[in-house]
């Protein structure tokens, strides 16, 4: 089942075949072999691996993870609620734009794409704007591959007794904490992230107290994600709208391989080595990062391109897919970079034959 070339990307990513095996059998929705056994089993994982305090509650939602931001933005804000929006980067301008979409009142904090955020300046926007009820903050921004300080603002959100919600996209699963010790009211992830498992939904884990008072708040049939809860909690695991059943069991395996690899910790620890290996490769080649090591997840990396008036990342992008591995155009407004990431299925091994791959396609 191996494909042609290995993604390194922020995910869609790179799975194990025997996730990709999971997917090879069809799954009728109103039995319990599903519902039951492998949807609310997956609910209650999810729970175990953020928290272990049993005040949150798991929803799973059909979609891409963007789907299940919007679900949580349009759901748990209120009319007459207020969020402020914390952006330094593409991630974080997509909730100001969600927002917009809804018709949610909204503040934008913005930071340089390569600065973190300074909980100073939330601070300030706090004590300015008594109207806020939200706070909205990506934890991992692969725009650059930054990761922000995300326990420090939400300790100053719950200071505040504002509600924090977390877009931990690319971060759930494969870096370590504890959503309730954090005070993250909020966090919402998707399937084909550190989890490794394939696109087709997200899920968002919010306290319960949370869900109990959201009903009739949101701005979408489909995307009503109080709605989806009572169903799951009803009716033991079922969807409201078309399950995406062959993804859900493909997670279920995935969390299976996460325990199996020694949980979210030892997931941690291959990262941050594939991410340490790739970054001394490719000085060595005589790559630049974009991030200061201070700054920077063990998710994605950011190199500036090189200056060589013969590079075209299409051309080096396509030599490197040729000898079997996928990187990522880059996203920076300010700055001429490309990415590579190093989460899913990757090893050191991986790592250290990819920078053999980059010596290679280095045409220029």
């Amino acid at each position: 089942m191996n494909n042609e070339y290995l993604l390194l990307t922020p995910g869609p990513l790179s799975t194990s075949d025997s996730v990709k095996e999971a997917m090879l059998k069809d799954w009728c929705t109103w039995d319990d072999d599903y519902n039951v056994d492998i949807v609310q089993a997956i609910r209650s994982e999810l729970c175990s691996l953020a928290t272990k305090s049993t005040e949150y509650t798991a929803t799973l939602m059909q979609g891409s993870g963007t789907s299940s931001v919007e679900s949580a933005i349009g759901t748990f804000i209120p009319n007459g609620g207020k969020l402020l929006v914390i952006n330094n980067g593409a991630y974080g301008a997509r909730i100001v734009e969600i927002a917009q979409y809804l018709g949610i009142t909204y503040s934008e904090l913005d930071f340089a794409e390569t600065e973190l955020p300074e909980g100073h300046k939330v601070e300030a926007a706090l004590l300015s704007d008594p109207t806020i009820t939200h706070v909205a903050m990506v934890h991992c921004e692969t725009t650059t591959g930054i990761l922000n300080p995300a326990k420090e603002i939400a300790e100053l959100v719950h200071k505040h007794n504002k509600v924090m919600i977390l877009d931990a996209m690319s971060s759930f699963g494969g870096i370590p904490f504890d959503i309730n010790e954090w005070h993250i009211d909020v966090l919402i992830s998707s399937a084909n992230k550190c989890i490794q498992g394939v696109p087709g939904f997200g899920f968002v884990i919010a306290k319960k107290s949370l869900m109990h008072t959201a009903k009739g708040n949101a701005r979408s049939l489909s995307l009503d994600l109080y709605a989806q809860w009572q169903t799951m909690e009803q009716h033991h695991g079922k969807w409201r709208f078309t399950s995406p059943t062959h993804v859900v069991r493909a997670f279920a395996q995935a969390l299976t391989e996460l325990k199996q690899e020694g949980g979210i910790s030892a997931r941690f620890q291959r990262y941050q080595k594939n991410q340490s290996l790739l970054v001394t490769g490719m000085q060595e080649l005589g790559f630049k990062t974009l991030l200061p090591t201070t700054l920077q997840s063990p998710i994605i990396t950011s190199f500036y391109s090189p200056s060589s008036p013969d590079y075209d990342f299409k051309r080096f992008y396509n030599q490197l897919k040729s000898l079997g591995y996928v990187i990522y155009p880059g996203k920076v407004s300010n700055a001429d970079c490309f990415r590579i990431g190093n989460i899913g299925e990757v090893t050191p091994q991986d790592i250290t034959q990819l920078l053999d791959a980059i010596a290679q396609a280095k045409y220029w």
